[in-house]
């Protein structure tokens, strides 16, 4: 005779609590009075419950689920890649897992690894900071992984990005031929390839192409946040930097509002342009001037190169480069 699964109602109804209690004592949320949870525990044991629906799943029929770790859900340009995603996956009527990593290299290792525990069978990596943990887990694990809107320069997995060095190139010749001779490049930690390697190339190249010399203290790292960006601007004035190319539109408006607090007018005394052409870059005041990256697009043909890895189709090429613009708005001339 086959087991009966046990299910979440089943434990309710022993340990006699609702099901939401059993759900946060099984999520590890900390808002359970500590006799509750031992009574919990000791039910969940005793009549051997997995809550692991997707092993379950797996038993029964196969359903495909692929995991998404996103470093910030609050992030503008992490949402609109995930909408891309989240489309495509409901065409393929794929479950998703979304995990948030919150930036910390700690934590996307724990995500990481907590997904691929739940036997997502494939997974989407959003987030420029790809650390060697995360590589080492990368290369160890058989379930194919594809970068969104990142960069991977070994080719160790798939990615769907732009040019990021030509994107970057484009956007501080624009400046300099509107007559910055001093131009900023505001971007997270030089680190991370998307900055050390491919922005920062991108800015020296157009500074080389002007006969410009590259000076490194117009050259700033930084969190991508608001906050981030009005604590900075002081050191963008300090350094005479009279426009800048900026790698986050949160961290961009922040920049914007610092220099309209200092008086700074803007693009007059001070042009910007920004990264990612979220819905920030149009609800700032002045309106900012960006690179536009397809994010949906990003997101859509990520999830799609993942779909083929899964399936084991032929892939032409592990990464992706899709078409970028420069729009044009009121914060540069």
């Amino acid at each position: 005779m086959e087991k009966q699964t046990i299910t979440i109602y089943d434990v309710a109804r022993e340990a006699n609590v609702s099901m939401a209690t059993v759900s946060r004592v099984v999520n590890g949320n900390p808002n359970v009075k500590p006799a509750t949870r031992k009574k919990v525990l000791e039910v969940i044991d005793k009549l051997d419950y997995r809550p692991n629906a997707v092993a379950r799943g797996l038993a029964s029929k196969k359903t495909t689920t692929v995991g998404v770790i996103i470093p910030d859900v609050t992030n503008m340009f992490f949402s609109s890649l995930a909408r891309g995603i989240d489309d495509v996956a409901t065409m393929y009527k794929y479950n998703i897992i979304l995990a948030n990593s919150d930036e910390n290299s700690q934590k996307e290792v724990q995500v990481l690894n907590t997904l691929l525990a739940k036997q997502v069978d494939g997974l989407i990596y959003m987030g420029n900071d790809i650390s060697d943990n995360i590589r080492q887990e990368f290369s160890r694990s058989k379930t194919p992984i594809v970068l969104a809107g990142s960069v991977d320069p070994d080719e160790q997995v798939g990615s769907v990005n732009i040019d990021y060095v030509a994107a970057v190139e484009a956007a501080t010749t624009q400046l300099i031929k509107s007559g910055s001779t001093q131009v900023a490049l505001v971007t997270g930690s030089l680190a991370q390839p998307i900055n050390g390697q491919y922005r920062l190339q991108g800015y020296k190249q157009a500074l080389a192409k002007a006969g410009l010399a590259y000076d490194e203290s117009l050259v700033f790292e930084s969190e991508y946040s608001y906050h981030a960006g009005l604590a900075l601007f002081p050191q963008l004035q300090k350094s005479g930097a009279t426009a800048a190319i900026v790698g986050d539109d949160e961290l961009a408006v922040g920049l914007l509002d610092a220099a309209l607090d200092a008086g700074v007018k803007v693009p007059e005394d001070f042009e910007i342009i920004t990264s990612n052409n979220t819905k920030l870059t149009e609800m700032a005041r002045p309106q900012l001037t960006s690179i536009d990256q397809p994010l949906y697009d990003i997101g859509a043909v990520a999830m799609r190169l993942l779909t083929k890895m899964m399936n084991k189709e032929d892939i032409d090429a592990k990464t992706i480069r899709l078409g970028f613009d420069i729009t044009t708005r009121q914060s540069t001339k």
